[in-house]
């Protein structure tokens, strides 16, 4: 990979937020965004942006954010963090998609037809890449919500493509998408891609489609210890025993009630939409002996 100096900013190489895009929107969107005659210039302003965006991030008022975006825009139409700051204080779901549009393509012409061939695999990992993938991911969301799903599911597997170390924890959003879709083929590849995970979404996930794979039995059985072992707080919210809070947590640790709530949330489609799921997981769990000084599950 050909080395790249990191632009200047805050960002540590752990900091979090993609699909091959359609051709007819990215040309439309570049038209608007026009040419780069002066590509020295045009990284010096983009840089300026940046660095404004970087002081929007840290404003706690919602207006004085926007200003600051479109303050950033002035001085580089390029800038992709700046769309993806007024796409997250849009009003309309309609509004946000077409600003996480523009980012997208002020991301990819920032960055240029050769990261896309030289740097794939090592996105994220570069500091210039991230603009582009927080637009993308923005997207992915959105058109998520919007009835898009096919689309979606395309941005997070080409996300997983340009970042296979997968910084954002893209592949937890798209193992819930395929399960919800019910393409469980492509959610058993994805679980032996990342088979070393040992979150719990990896875990109960996995046990939901070995249920839906071989109905009740021994290799399901197997699989539900083994989400049990992961994080036993799961079965309080998936079940129902407990209402998910209004808010998802901030911070999420592995085996921990906030890591069940997170899961839950993006999974509980999934589970419902998997007939008898949840009854075989309720049944199943009750049918385990009890541990000592615990509640069997």
């Amino acid at each position: 990979m050909p080395s790249k100096k990191p632009r200047k900013g805050k960002e540590s190489a752990s900091s979090a937020a993609v699909l091959t895009f359609d051709p007819r929107t990215m040309e439309s969107l570049l038209a608007q965004i026009g040419g780069r005659e002066d590509e020295d210039e045009d990284d010096d302003d983009l840089d300026a942006a940046q660095q404004i965006i970087y002081d929007a991030w840290d404003m706690r008022d919602r207006r004085d954010r926007v200003a600051l975006a479109k303050e950033a825009l002035a001085v580089s139409p390029l800038c992709a963090d700046a769309y993806v700051l007024l796409a997250e204080n849009a009003t309309t779901a309609e509004q946000a998609m077409a600003l996480y549009r523009q980012g997208l393509a002020a991301g990819e012409q920032a960055l240029g037809a050769a990261a896309f061939e030289d740097d794939v695999g090592h996105f994220w990992g570069l500091l210039e890449t991230r603009p582009y993938m927080r637009a993308r991911h923005g997207l992915a969301l959105v058109s998520w919500r919007m009835g898009e799903r096919d689309e979606a599911v395309l941005h997070y597997q080409d996300m997983l493509r340009l970042n296979p170390g997968d910084n954002q924890g893209i592949r937890y959003l798209l193992l819930d998408a395929l399960l919800e879709l019910g393409r469980d083929g492509d959610a058993g590849k994805l679980i032996k891609r990342y088979k070393d995970d040992g979150a719990a979404a990896w875990a109960w996930s996995g046990a939901l489609l070995s249920f839906r794979t071989d109905g009740d039995g021994a290799p399901s059985r197997r699989a539900l210890a083994r989400a049990v072992k992961a994080n036993a707080h799961v079965p309080t919210y998936l079940l129902g025993k407990k209402k998910l809070p209004r808010t998802l947590p901030a911070f999420i640790g592995l085996g921990d009630k906030n890591e069940a709530v997170a899961y839950v949330h993006g999974a509980a489609a999934a589970w419902a939409r998997a007939a008898g799921a949840l009854a075989w997981a309720r049944k199943a769990l009750a049918d385990r002996p009890a541990r000592p000084g615990g509640s069997g599950g």
